[in-house]
């Protein structure tokens, strides 16, 4: 009998997802759970041992079946358990004892089935970390590595294909299935399919750091529903990109939004998933927002590889389809640059008859009479100075015909594509699916091919064009026990950071309000100022166009109308400012997501930040030049650029005081809810801070 004991010489999560072998659980020719696994891993070719474990014994899946664990005799690397919960936890127990490295939980009835379910799952989770057992699940489909002709799946899945580059990871299984459907359909071969489920053990960031390691993956597409572990996520993501594997991710669903973000008013207005576009902006996550996108983005960035960020040169034999393209480019930012003099007269000559240098370039139907104007045309596209890829729209077809009409045109194509080390594509004119023998045709030329369409593919191309995320900066120092409330004090701390702030004055009386009016001169603001109140509008708290000698009056007037609105309320006096005209009101305000940390979120201020809610948002800290990508992003920018004759704002003193902002809130420390500028008034002199808040945890 050989020692069940003995060392593996892989770690426990190596044996688990490299077997050598399995055991089933659970077997039965009763259940399509198990008929799938077992055929499952005889369609794949898996060479090592399958043992069957029934309590009945028997011959099952035409092989006699053990009665336990224990019966096997021999080691086991790894387990499918497909028995119900009820019945789990000792053959946890059982696995542990006979030194089984992992398991596959299938079973339903934990964490997502309530309170009860989740008191399941951790006591599982508690026996089988105490037994060294990694487990897939529970409530998952299992797992699939296509390199080691190793399928743990519970549902029928196809052969492994040649030239696989491709994982998937998926929290849901279901969707697994379907990712692995459509990747098929495109004939793009994966080298990994796993589905984690509940994640009691093993979760997304683990599969990622394993996958990171293994050679033949080149990118890593990901569904997620939620992250569990934010850090270990980046990190795993980390270390995926420093291994030259992009990550894709598909993410549903608000996040497990805590009440942190939900009590601030930033947070409602920009909401959970903005965080986590931040978060992608960050770190560098190429994000994605349908199954289709998910998976021909992964697959172009694992053919593709690295990109220099920069324009794309797209030629096509039809107008109407570059049309199509540039409308697609615009909405999508891929920008298809105006070709320089040099390229527009290198192209001319090579042309055919009546085709007019551009970019995209129409090579007319003439190019069907004369292709290899193909060939000569694409390196010349691709040596202009701003272009940073290429791309050919071309159907490859099912199957060849007999006359290897587009054969001849994938070949013009591929020498053009040759010609230049500037990474090269061919997008068909619409979504279509992909034969093996279309798949083997644009392998045979060394084409990357993407069937999703001019839209998809365009979409698919968009994030690989990107520059990558800018390292973040060096944080700021915390400002020691500092924790202003309240306007005055708020704008006061601010100004200590360097955000430039409007004068202001506290009048407790009418004497203080006629001096300080006298003081400032010209129109006035009057604010009241009390801890209680967050939005003195809303209070009566607010005049404004106040005359200087209509001071004291106007002072008196709005304490009545704030006592009357809000008796409860502590009133400290009343904030006297300089009425500020012109310019353009910016909203900045900062929250603190419970997952992924401090934000700021930047939009148009006053009213519309409420009514429009155009906003961008970063993780903190942004420098000013992400300060500047973030006003780029606000569908409101024109505004900032001089709009109906007004003069552009001082967009590079708006950006540093955007900066300070967020500085000033992470110097404030974990237990700063938000912080809220609105307006940070905006001219073409500069900027001025006119109202703040701070929202503390408590």
């Amino acid at each position: 009998m050989a020692d069940i004991h003995a060392p593996a010489g892989t770690t426990p999560l190596d044996r688990l997802l490299r077997p050598r072998s399995i055991a089933l659980i659970g077997a039965t020719e009763r259940s399509i759970w198990s008929v799938s696994a077992h055929d499952n891993l005889k369609r794949f070719g898996f060479t090592g041992n399958i043992h069957l474990v029934n309590p009945k014994g028997g011959i099952i899946h035409g092989q006699e079946a053990a009665r336990s664990i224990a019966e096997i005799g021999e080691r086991v690397d790894a387990a499918l358990i497909m028995v119900p919960e009820a019945g789990l936890l000792e053959i946890i127990d059982e696995l542990g004892a006979a030194g089984v490295a992992g398991a596959v939980v299938l079973s339903s009835g934990f964490a997502e089935a309530g309170a009860a379910g989740a008191a399941r799952q951790a006591e599982m989770t508690r026996r089988a970390r105490q037994a060294g057992l990694r487990l897939i699940g529970p409530n998952c489909l299992g797992f699939a590595s296509y390199l080691d002709n190793t399928a743990i799946w519970t549902t029928p899945l196809r052969r492994p294909m040649p030239g696989a580059r491709l994982a998937i990871v998926s929290q849901s299984g279901a969707l697994a299935g379907q990712m692995e459907q459509f990747a098929y359909q495109q004939r793009i071969g994966l080298t990994h399919l796993v589905s984690t489920g509940n994640e009691a053990d093993l979760n997304v960031a683990d599969i990622i750091n394993h996958l990171a390691g293994q050679a033949a993956v080149r990118a890593i597409a990901v569904f997620l529903e939620t992250v569990r572990d934010p850090a270990g996520f980046l990190a795993a993501v980390a270390t995926a990109r420093a291994a030259g594997k992009p990550v894709v991710v598909l993410k549903v669903g608000a996040s497990a939004a805590a009440a942190k973000a939900a009590q601030a008013h930033t947070g409602s207005l920009v909401g959970n998933d903005a965080v986590f576009n931040a978060v992608c902006a960050r770190h560098g996550i190429i994000r994605a927002y349908s199954m289709e996108e998910l998976i021909l983005t992964a697959d172009l960035a694992a053919h593709l590889g690295p990109m220099p960020p920069g324009g794309l040169a797209l030629a096509a034999m039809s107008g109407g389809l570059c049309e199509i393209a540039l409308d697609n480019a615009e909405t999508l930012g891929v920008m298809l640059p105006g070709l320089d003099t040099a390229t527009m007269a290198a192209l001319a000559p090579v042309l055919p008859e009546f085709a007019v240098p551009g970019n995209p370039l129409d090579l007319t139907g003439g190019a069907m009479l004369k292709p290899e104007s193909i060939t000569a045309a694409l390196p010349v596209l691709a040596a202009d100075p701003r272009v940073a890829a290429l791309a050919f729209v071309f159907d490859v077809p099912l199957k060849e015909d007999a006359r290897g009409a587009a054969r001849k045109f994938i070949r013009h194509v591929a020498e053009g594509f040759k010609q230049t080390s500037k990474p090269c594509l061919l997008i068909s004119h619409s979504f279509g699916t992909v034969s093996a023998e279309g798949r083997a045709l644009v392998e045979e030329y060394g084409i990357t091919y993407c069937a999703g369409g001019i839209s998809l593919g365009l979409k698919a191309l968009a994030p690989l064009l990107r520059a990558a995320p800018p390292p973040a900066p060096a944080l700021p120092a915390a400002a020691a026990t500092a924790r202003p409330s309240g306007e005055r004090a708020v704008l006061a701390y601010l100004a200590a950071r360097g955000v430039p702030v409007v004068p202001q004055h506290l009048a407790t009386c009418t004497t203080d309000a006629t001096a300080a009016a006298q003081k400032l001169g010209g129109g006035l603001a009057l604010k009241i100022a009390s801890p209680d109140i967050a939005h003195k509008t809303e209070a009566g708290g607010v005049a404004l166009n106040i005359a200087p000698e209509d001071a004291a009056s106007a002072y008196e007037a709005l304490l009545a109308r704030v006592r009357a609105a809000r008796p409860e309320a502590e009133i400290e006096g009343v904030i006297i400012s300089p009425m500020r005209g012109g310019g353009t009101e910016i909203f900045v305000g900062t929250l603190n997501d419970p997952q992924w940390g401090p934000a700021i979120s930047v939009g148009l201020g006053g009213i519309w930040v409420e009514a429009l809610k155009d906003t961008s948002l970063r993780l903190l800290p942004v420098s000013a030049t992400e300060a500047r990508e973030m006003l780029e992003e606000l569908r409101g920018k024109a505004l900032l650029e001089g709009f109906r004759g007004a003069p552009p704002v001082d967009r590079a003193a708006l950006a540093a005081a955007i900066a300070a902002i967020g500085n000033a809130a992470l110097a404030l420390g974990p237990r700063l809810v938000s912080l809220e500028i609105n307006p940070l008034l905006a001219t073409a002199e500069g900027v001025e801070a006119l109202d703040a808040l701070t929202v503390w945890e408590d």
